[in-house]
């Protein structure tokens, strides 16, 4: 239990020293920010009117936000990537090593610290949802939980960022890791299109994709459903299959993350 509480409180630590260079480095923010409003602005008014039909693109928006705000807090694990490879490049990761802390402290720091990133580039994204026509249309208790959703996954994701980047031999291979991955997975969901549209084998990796579930679970949270509402298990118990997939992803990653920062920090 005292290793515990020592873990946590230690790790908070890390995270404060790691919003600190947030701050110093204001640029890291609004790559977080800016990316996603982009996006957002891009695929409700390029793409919107065609996809929106009838509806003149109003539907559509609606539908698009939550794959954008999946998209990018996905996006966002990629500066825990960049960040634990620019650690270990400079030799911060060393001087960690010679400090009396806990050893999963450094990591659930820089998980941390992102997951307070990725809720600021929520705000942001809400904020220009609103502007652009998107509404919540369920209740306070059900948009609260499906930004919850979002957030577990995006701590979730960070865990996998972290062993990406202290596996990484750069900082220049970490950016380039860090974000190749999320491409295909991003994209092969319902982030943009519903799963029905998409042709057989790919229809069956997107329903069972992780990024679909954590975006129909906000979107049935939310009530921004758009078309037909999709079948199958998945889609049917979205909300329980997207905490499944983020429990799983911590459950596999964090232990990973953590023995690999031990082995990297021993050498």
């Amino acid at each position: 239990m005292n290793a515990l509480a020592k873990g946590i409180s230690d790790g908070g630590v890390v995270t404060w020293r790691n919003l600190m260079n947030v701050r110093r480095n204001p640029d890291w923010l609004m790559a977080a920010t800016l990316q996603p409003i982009m996006f957002v602005l891009l695929f409700a008014y390029v793409f919107g009117n065609a996809i929106g039909g009838e509806a003149g693109g109003a539907a559509y928006r609606e539908f698009l936000i939550a794959g954008i705000f999946a998209q990018t807090v996905a996006f966002n694990s990629a500066f825990t990537v960049i960040g634990f490879a620019n650690d270990l490049q400079k030799g911060i990761i060393d001087r960690f090593r010679s400090l009396p802390m806990s050893r999963i402290a450094v990591v659930l720091g820089r998980t941390t610290s992102d997951l307070v990133v990725s809720v600021v580039a929520l705000v942001v994204m809400s904020v220009c949802g609103l502007i652009v026509g998107w509404r919540i249309r369920g209740s306070f208790w059900d948009a609260l939980l499906g930004y919850l959703v979002m957030l577990m996954f995006a701590w979730a994701l960070s865990w996998v960022g972290a062993l990406i980047g202290l596996a990484a031999r750069s900082v220049e291979v970490a950016q380039s890791a860090g974000l190749i991955w999320m491409f295909p997975l991003s994209f092969i969901s319902s982030a943009f299109v519903p799963t029905q549209t998409l042709p057989g084998f790919l229809k069956a990796i997107a329903d069972w994709n992780p990024f679909t579930a954590v975006i129909n679970a906000t979107r049935d949270l939310f009530g921004n459903r758009f078309g037909a509402p999709p079948t199958g298990w998945p889609a049917e118990h979205a909300a329980l299959y997207a905490i499944l997939c983020c429990v799983a992803i911590i459950a596999i990653f964090a232990p990973l993350a953590t023995a690999r920062y031990r082995r990297v920090a021993s050498k």
